[in-house]
């Protein structure tokens, strides 16, 4: 392979600086990727059992149309390291107010060419045995979604980039990035590369100042668990749920191919600190468990086998647009997160290492990201 583009560093292992430093390697760059810990990192945002992806995006139409070449992107990716992480399946709905969800998610999937339909209530009991069928308003099964495996795409994703000549530094602090010479410091020595691209989760702001106006880290907490044995066999036939009840409000991933049930909310904190402790507390849970208990009949009968603490970096506002930019002439920005980061992990590092290449624009770049181009401009990229 011709390293002749240039060298660049990536600072973050997580899924979009290993995402970036894979869609830079194929563009024949000279690639160095900086991590706080091992590689990948079990404190990482990204390193989970499972993460929804889908089409369906409620009022942020604009990532919708991102879907298409996310999914692309993945399939190149798995190609790449030889293993397909993604376990393909509808994703169904529970609605239980009136919420902005169903106008905008039925314009975008029949733009896309993607199916939906809706689902009889008197079949729920039947189809979803474990669903908690009191206030349901309407429920909606939305086709070509499913379940990511980040942390075997990130281990693999790891092996290959190793085996292209991408060099890792792996427990490295990084400090002082100089955007406009290109340099940092790591563990006592000074490093200098052509672009340096900022991909640290939850930490972006003690490395950055750029972003510290828009995103804030956000303690989040899910919780693994075992059901009831007679719905042992129910839980294991359905596809991802999702209730976007008010108070019901709950995402949840099957347990399958060697993952465990995982039950999650999509209520963000915009509080904690991403080197502060790992300890899920009840208070961290206690949300969270009122919630499943509305959204799931017996939820008390369901064993915790685990309650488990991540930390995103979130928006400060409700818009959960993704901040990446660049910094001075030599550094990019990437906070891609906001609870919907891992399923567009390929997509955001695609996109930056086109800017880098010159491919496209630092300001397309930034409006792709940040969700805001066109269907029609969104096609336009393949």
């Amino acid at each position: 392979m011709s390293n002749t583009r240039g060298k660049i560093i990536v600072v973050g292992a997580g899924i979009a600086g290993l995402s970036t430093a894979w869609a830079l390697t194929r563009r024949g760059f000279a690639v160095e990727v900086f991590e706080q810990g091992p590689i990948p990192n079990p404190r990482a945002t990204s390193y989970d059992e499972h993460r929804i992806t889908r089409h369906a995006y409620g009022s942020l139409e604009g990532y919708a149309y991102l879907m298409p070449r996310a999914f692309a992107l993945y399939e190149a990716m798995f190609r790449d390291i030889g293993a397909r992480h993604f376990a393909p399946g509808s994703v169904v709905y529970f609605l239980r107010d009136a919420v902005d969800w169903y106008e905008p998610v039925s314009r975008s999937l029949t733009a896309l060419g993607k199916g939906y339909r809706d689902i009889p209530l008197a079949k729920v009991p039947d189809l979803f045995p474990m669903i908690e069928t009191k206030g349901l308003m309407r429920v909606v099964e939305t086709e070509e979604g499913g379940m990511l495996f980040p942390i075997r795409i990130l281990t693999d994703l790891t092996v290959w980039l190793g085996n292209q000549g991408v060099v890792f530094h792996s427990d490295a602090r990084v400090s002082d990035i100089d955007p406009e010479a290109g340099t940092l410091h790591a563990n006592g020595q000074t490093h200098r590369a052509d672009r340096i691209v900022i991909a640290a989760g939850a930490w972006v702001n003690k490395l950055t100042p750029v972003v510290a106006d828009a995103v804030v880290p956000s303690r989040q907490a899910v919780m693994y668990l075992a059901p009831p044995p007679e719905l042992v066999k129910a839980w294991n036939e359905v596809p991802v749920l999702i209730d976007l009840g008010s108070e019901s409000g709950t995402y949840t991933l099957p347990p399958k191919m060697g993952t465990r049930l995982k039950v999650g909310d999509h209520v963000f904190t915009r509080s904690g600190d991403a080197d502060g402790d790992r300890i899920a507390t009840e208070a961290d849970v206690a949300r969270l468990n009122k919630a499943a208990r509305l959204a799931y009949r017996d939820f008390d009968r369901y064993q915790v086998l685990e309650k488990k603490i991540c930390f995103y970096t979130v928006t400060r506002d409700h818009s959960e647009e993704f901040q990446v930019k660049p910094w001075g002439d030599k550094a990019w920005v990437v906070s891609a997160c906001s609870g919907h980061g891992f399923k567009l992990g390929p997509l955001i590092g695609d996109g930056v290492a086109a800017a880098i290449a010159g491919e496209m624009s630092d300001a397309d770049t930034v409006r792709l990201t940040a969700g805001r181009m066109s269907h029609a401009e969104a096609q336009a990229l393949g």
